[in-house]
C-alpha cells in the first residue's frame, strides 16, 4: 500500500506517466493479480475524500442513486465505483495488444450484433451515443477491430495522458477525430452519406448553453449528438457496456430514437436530449457503480 501512497494518485491518473503505468501493469500481470492491484489502487484513491475526482464521483453517485444514500452507503458506493473503473482500465491495457482474445469476454444481443455488422455506409446514417458504463473503451476497440467503422468524435485537444490514449486507439484502426467545428461538419457529411458517427454524451462540459435534465436535475452535458441527428435527420442509438458475473462484458444498444421537431429550436434540442438521456438513466440506475464518470455532471451538487 505504501507504493500507492507515494504518489498523488489524482494527478497521476491523467498524466502520461499514469497511462504508461496502467499499460505496464496491464501487459505484465495476469488478470487475477491485476485485479488485486486495481482494487488496492481504488481503495487508496477513494480515501482521498477532498480530491476533485472523489468529490465528483461522490456527487454523481449521490444523484444517480436517488439522493438517498446514508453516509456509509455513500462511501461504499464511491469505493465500488473506483474498483469497477480500475478493473476496467486494467482489462483495457491487458488486452489492448491482444484484441483477438477479447471476443471471449463479449456478450451481445441481436440488436447490438446487427449494429456491429452494419456496413460503413448504409441507406440511412445513425448517431451512436455512448455512455461511460463499465469497459466501454475496450468494447469499442474490439468492435472496430472486428470491422465496425464508425466516425468517432472524441474530446477536443487531447493532452497529456489523454493524448497518449488517443494515439493508442488510433493504432487499432479507429477513425478518431477530436471534436471541433470542422469535425462536426465532417461528421454531418458522414451521416448524410449513410455512415455512423459515435460520440460520448455523459462527459460534462464547461459553460453549456443549455442544460438538459438528467436524473431530474439540469446537467452540464453536451448536445452535439442531438445537433448532428437533427440536421442529418437520422436517429440516435444509445450504446453502453455492462459488466456481468464472471467478468464478461455485455454490449447493449437501444432501439433507434427518432428526433422530434419543434418550432422552438432550444426546446426541440432539450426535449430530444432528454429523450435519449431517459434511456441512459434507466441503464445507469440498474447498477450505478458501473458508471465510471469521474467529472462532476452536476457541479452544484454536494451530497
Amino acid at each position: 500500500m505504501r507504493f500507492f501512497m507515494a504518489f498523488d494518485i489524482t494527478g497521476l491518473i491523467n498524466s502520461p506517466l499514469g497511462v504508461r503505468l496502467a499499460f505496464a501493469v496491464g501487459q505484465r500481470f495476469p488478470r487475477r493479480l491485476g485485479y488485486w492491484l486495481a482494487d488496492a489502487a481504488a481503495g487508496q484513491l477513494s480515501r482521498q475524500k477532498d480530491s476533485a475526482i472523489v468529490r465528483a464521483v461522490r456527487s454523481n453517485q449521490w444523484v444517480a442513486s436517488g439522493e438517498r444514500l446514508a453516509p456509509h452507503e455513500m462511501e461504499a458506493a464511491v469505493k465500488q465505483t473506483f474498483r469497477n473503473t480500475a478493473r476496467s482500465i486494467f482489462d483495457l491495457y491487458h488486452y489492448v495488444n491482444a484484441l483477438d482474445r477479447v471476443g471471449a469476454l463479449i456478450v451481445m444481443d441481436e440488436a447490438a450484433r446487427q449494429l456491429s455488422m452494419r456496413p460503413e455506409f448504409s441507406q440511412r446514417g445513425a448517431v451512436i451515443a455512448g455512455i461511460h458504463l463499465s469497459s466501454f473503451d475496450l468494447a469499442l476497440q474490439w468492435l472496430c477491430w472486428s470491422g465496425m467503422k464508425p466516425f468517432v468524435l472524441t474530446i477536443p485537444n487531447p493532452e497529456g495522458g489523454r493524448r497518449m490514449e488517443f494515439e493508442m486507439r488510433k493504432k487499432t484502426g479507429m477513425n478518431l477525430v477530436p471534436a471541433s467545428v470542422t469535425a462536426l461538419r465532417q461528421a454531418l457529411r458522414h451521416l448524410q452519406q449513410g455512415g455512423m458517427v459515435l460520440t460520448g454524451i455523459d462527459r460534462p462540459i464547461s459553460a453549456p448553453e443549455a442544460c438538459p435534465h438528467f436524473f431530474g436535475r439540469p446537467a452540464s452535458l453536451p448536445l452535439h449528438h442531438i445537433f448532428l441527428a437533427t440536421h442529418a435527420r437520422v436517429p440516435v442509438i444509445l450504446m453502453a457496456v455492462r459488466r456481468e458475473a464472471g467478468g464478461k462484458y455485455h454490449i447493449i444498444t437501444s432501439e433507434p430514437i427518432e428526433m422530434n421537431s419543434d418550432p422552438d429550436r432550444e426546446r426541440q434540442t432539450l426535449r430530444n436530449a432528454e429523450k435519449v438521456l431517459a434511456v441512459a438513466e434507466e441503464w445507469i440506475r440498474s447498477d450505478p457503480q458501473q458508471w465510471s464518470m469521474s467529472l462532476p455532471v452536476w457541479p452544484d451538487v454536494e451530497p
